[in-house]
Order: structure tokens, then C-alpha cells, then sequence
């Protein structure tokens, strides 16, 4: 039996406690006064005195471990409404197990959004570079702030900054924020995944203030259609108290449906017109952004070294967040200043022949239309583009990526791309579908394909890396193999 190691700063809770708010299939008391020393949703993680959520998952279903979790300590179940036969510990049966996980665990960590000003911020393409806008305003601001997202927990001290899920599971979210609390951390700016909302993940964040940048087709492949994957978007909004704000973007006709649907306080944003938050004049330059953001009463000048039109979306989208909690207008100023790049978003590097290598996250045929757009009016010499597509993920999507690669670069060189269970060369196969001319190259190995993109490239030349941003992994077949492409970059360089 494993000993309890991850929860240490806790008092045990008992059990009844816990279960209070949920809604349980079976009217069952037995042991309910037993004490709980941690939660866990994978049965090989339990540690004695846990509570084990079986989770039906889209590959694996919690409820085949159940014996595991009980054979490492379980000390209590929760299930869907599976016959599980007589179990040794008490079994609490609810219709959601997801949901359950949600209060749960936000119940052990003594509801650690209700003392922190939680902002979310849901899209498919702008929530990194929003957030770290966010961020970077609240640390101008004198708040001390920790950031969530698809970068990792990014906050001062003792945290590491591992990525994983943009939106962490519903345990790790609540012992997170827990631990930032009890930190002295006060305000936290977090990326909400519409996986994560579909999921139940943040059912129990106390948001102050939800944000919506934009919503193009994406996930489709777990959503199944643009509908629903707005309604998974649109929970967010709907989860929100009536004391909460809601920053949309009312360019986008998704941010409109949710503007027409939001029961709180709405405060809108727009590039093209006179909404709550707009532009009074901007610029756009490949030296930056400048121009004059109007809210209510507020003026602010923006000064950014942040390039492409997509970011004047992005900082509109920051300010709005910052007037709607009714920061100084010196404070946002200086803090979209500071932002000088956000890792892995149009990140360049200089090579020694004069080249430029940008690297940037984009993986969505909108944000290849955005980012190849605003590079090409860069490029003075020749474009070569280097991606590839996630496996398990929406394959309609991948000839389009290759169309629009095609329509602004010379060359592609065409990689893998976090496989994962799938077969790299099928998803490469999908992809040269979308080619009209013989444009690209295919490589096995993404390394040796930016290597050989890199020796070609001469001075004025630009070489695009899509696709992973800071990522420090591929990921294959349920292994992350150490890999960056920002390092092989770097490596280049210096022996160059």
C-alpha cells in the first residue's frame, strides 16, 4: 500500500463533507464518515486514504481500474451508475463522474478560486498571447499573478513550468490554485480548452472576469461540428454569476451568439467598429503595433513590438479585461510594452547567413492564414514553410494547411508533427493532398528537415517553423521523446 505523499499541506476531510452538493444516484451512507486523505483520477496514482473517480474515458475507462485503485488504498469510490458488484470501501454512484471529480476536488482544496481573482480566457486561436498580455498587465500593475495555460504554470517561486494540458484536470487545477493561494498569489490568468468545459474541468473555478477571442473550426474531430463546439466554448459564459464580466469579441459571429445568450454583464470589443472597446487609430507595422485603445471614459496609448494584425485583436482583447477590473490606464500601457514576444508565437531568431527563422504555434488553417500572411509581407527573399499535423486530431484540416502553406512560400518541407497513435505517413499523405503544384518535401524526421531548411537559408530569406511553438516533445505513441524545435534552431546558430 503506497503512503500519501502529494496532498501534505492538508488536514484529511471526511468523507460526507465532501459528497455535499453532489447529486447521488444511490441513497447510501454506508462509511460515509470515513476520512479522506487526497483524491485521484487515475488508479495507479492512488495513494492510501484516497477517493478514486472512475472517469469513462475515450480510450480507457476508470472503471476497469477499480480494483487497482482499491489494491493501492483506496478509501473510497466514485462511479457512474456500473453494477460493480459489493465493494470492500463505499461506492457513491453519480450520473457525472467529471462533474463529481469538479466539486470534489474543489471541496478538499477549500475552494481555492473564491480567494483568487480568476480570469479564463477561451478561443481557438489568441488565448496564449491574451493571457500573457494579461499577465504582464497585472504584474505592471503590482499584482502578483500567475499564468495557466498551454506555456505551463508560469509563476514566481518554487513552480515548474511544465506543459501539459492547456487546462489542467479538475485535481491538479484545484491543488494548483491551492498552492498559489496559500502562496500569496492573487491573481491567476488561465487558458480555458473547450475540451476542458466539455469535461467539466473548471465546473468549480469561481471566474471573476471570461474573455472570447475568436472561433474557427478546430477539435472537430472530438466536437463533431462547428454547433457543438461552440456550445462547449459558450459553457464558460454560461457557468459565469451575475457579478462576473464577460469581454467579447464582437468581430467574430460566434462572439455575437454569446453576447446574445450571456445573462451577465457584457463588455465588447471590436477592430472594425465603435464597440465598448475599440481602436480610436492603430498601425500595424513589421516593427509593431501602435495606436489608441478607447473604453468608456479611458484612453490607451498601445505601444507594442508584437507584429500581425491577429495581436491587435489579442492587446483590444487585454485591455478590455484590464478596464473591466478597472486597472489604471498607465498600468496597461506599461504592461503590453513589457510584453516584448510571447514564446513560441512569431518568435524570430537571426541565422548567421542573414536569414530569419520565425516559429510560431499556429496549427489551424485560420491561424496559418493569419501568421503566413503577416510573415510574407516580411520576406524581401524567399519563403520556405516547415509543418506538419497533430495525429488523432481533425484530418479535414490538413490539406487545407498545406493549400494555404502553398499559397505564400516557395517551398514546404513537410514533417511530423506529434503523431501520437497515428501513422506519421498517413497524416503526411493527407496533407500533399492539399498541394496543387510540387512545392514540398517530405521528411521523417522534423529535425533534419529545419537542419536542411537552415543550411539553404540565405540572407533576406525567411523559413516559418508552424506547428509546435516552445513545445519540448513529440509526442508518439503514448511517449513524450524529448524534442524542440526552438533548440535545434538554436544549436544552428551557434555552430554557424
Amino acid at each position: 500500500m503506497k503512503q500519501n505523499n502529494n496532498m501534505p499541506s492538508l488536514k484529511e476531510k471526511p468523507l460526507n463533507q465532501l459528497l455535499t452538493g453532489l447529486t447521488q444516484l444511490d441513497d447510501s451512507r454506508k462509511f460515509l464518515d470515513a476520512s479522506i486523505s487526497g483524491i485521484s483520477l487515475h488508479a495507479g496514482s492512488v495513494c492510501n486514504g484516497n477517493i478514486f473517480v472512475a472517469i469513462p474515458g475515450n480510450k480507457f475507462d476508470g472503471h476497469d481500474f477499480i480494483p487497482e485503485a482499491v489494491k493501492n488504498g483506496a478509501a473510497a469510490i466514485i462511479s457512474n451508475g456500473r453494477d460493480l458488484g459489493e465493494l470492500s470501501i463505499p461506492q457513491i454512484r453519480v450520473a457525472n463522474p467529471r462533474r463529481a471529480a469538479s466539486w470534489v476536488a474543489s471541496e478538499f482544496f477549500d475552494h481555492p478560486s473564491r480567494e483568487l481573482t480568476m480570469i479564463g480566457i477561451t478561443g481557438t486561436n489568441g488565448k496564449t498571447s491574451t493571457a500573457t498580455l494579461v499577465a504582464s498587465i497585472f504584474d505592471a500593475a503590482g499584482y502578483k499573478t500567475a499564468q495557466m495555460g498551454t506555456l505551463g504554470l508560469i509563476a514566481q517561486g518554487n513552480y515548474l513550468q511544465e506543459k501539459t494540458l492547456t487546462t489542467l484536470d479538475q485535481v491538479a487545477l484545484h491543488k494548483s490554485l491551492f498552492d498559489l493561494k496559500k502562496d500569496g498569489f492573487t491573481h491567476v490568468v488561465m487558458e480555458v480548452s473547450s475540451h476542458a468545459l466539455q469535461q467539466c474541468r473548471v465546473t468549480d473555478v469561481d471566474f471573476n472576469i471570461a474573455a472570447f477571442t475568436n472561433l474557427t473550426p478546430e477539435h472537430l474531430d472530438y466536437h463533431g461540428n462547428m454547433e457543438e463546439y461552440y456550445h462547449a466554448k459558450a459553457k464558460l459564459f454560461k457557468m459565469l454569476p451575475i457579478t462576473a464580466t464577460a469581454v467579447i469579441n464582437n468581430d467574430d459571429i460566434y462572439g455575437e451568439k454569446i453576447i446574445s445568450e450571456s445573462s451577465t454583464p457584457v463588455l465588447t470589443t471590436s477592430i472594425s467598429t465603435k464597440e465598448n472597446v475599440h481602436y480610436s487609430s492603430s498601425e500595424s507595422t513589421l516593427n509593431g503595433i501602435t495606436g489608441d485603445i478607447k473604453a468608456g471614459d479611458h484612453s490607451y496609448k498601445i505601444q507594442s513590438s508584437l507584429i500581425g494584425s491577429f495581436n491587435l485583436e489579442n492587446i483590444l482583447t487585454a485591455v478590455g479585461i484590464a478596464h473591466a477590473m478597472g486597472i489604471p490606464p498607465h498600468f496597461v500601457t506599461k504592461g503590453i510594452d513589457s510584453c516584448k514576444f510571447i514564446p513560441g508565437r512569431m518568435e524570430m531568431f537571426k541565422t548567421p547567413s542573414g536569414g530569419t527563422v520565425i516559429v510560431d504555434y499556429a496549427h489551424t488553417p485560420d491561424a496559418y492564414e493569419k501568421v503566413l500572411g503577416t510573415i510574407c509581407k516580411m520576406s524581401k527573399g524567399k519563403m520556405t514553410v516547415i509543418f506538419g499535423a497533430g495525429g488523432d486530431r481533425d484530418v479535414s484540416k490538413r490539406p487545407t494547411m498545406a493549400a494555404i502553406a502553398e499559397k505564400f512560400a516557395e517551398q514546404c518541407f513537410i514533417t511530423p508533427d506529434n503523431p501520437r497513435f497515428d501513422d506519421p505517413q498517413a497524416i503526411q499523405a493527407d496533407i500533399v493532398k492539399g498541394f496543387t503544384r510540387k512545392c514540398y518535401t517530405v521528411f521523417s524526421d522534423r529535425g533534419k528537415a529545419i537542419r536542411a531548411a537552415l543550411t539553404d537559408l540565405k540572407k533576406n530569406d525567411i523559413l516559418a517553423v508552424l506547428g509546435k511553438g516552445r513545445e519540448n516533445y513529440q509526442e508518439i505513441r503514448g511517449e513524450k521523446i524529448p524534442y524542440s524545435d526552438v533548440k535545434i534552431i538554436q544549436e544552428f546558430c551557434d555552430e554557424n
